[in-house]
């Protein structure tokens, strides 16, 4: 997942949602219920964006079939240290279908919990195509 780590690094939010499947689920490590769809992954993961600060994949991992993926990465949020693995599986038309977040440790994925919070208005807006306040 070169093309998918090289868009998160260069905070390129038109190059990562193109390699979303139109049916994707992501599963949040602060958040009880997957979400489902693209629009609603992409917005999810402007937020992401917003709220992380210093981001930077440490290493890539990838399974023997070549459809899934695993990108550690560090990061701070409200000045708390966070560790994470973003796990990504992709279909067979190389579009990722499925993408899990978890992260470490407890107090880090607390300050993530809040800062998301925060932006969950934005991003229901943005995932229904309306402009943001």
């Amino acid at each position: 997942m070169r093309a998918f780590r090289e868009a998160v690094e260069a905070r390129d939010m038109d190059a990562v949602e193109a390699l979303l499947a139109e049916d994707v689920v992501f599963t949040s490590p602060v958040a009880f219920k997957p979400y489902e769809g693209k629009a609603l992954t992409a917005a999810v993961l402007r937020g992401v964006l917003r709220v992380f600060e210093d981001f930077r994949y440490e290493r890539e991992l990838s399974g023997s079939d070549g459809r899934d993926h695993a990108l550690v990465f560090t990061t701070r949020v409200d000045g708390r240290e966070l560790t994470g693995c973003d796990f990504l599986h992709v279909n067979e038309a190389g579009l990722i279908d499925r993408f899990m977040v978890m992260v470490r440790p407890l107090s880090g994925a607390q300050a993530l919990a809040a800062a998301m919070g925060a932006q969950f208005e934005r991003i229901v807006q943005e995932a229904s195509g309306a402009a943001p306040r």
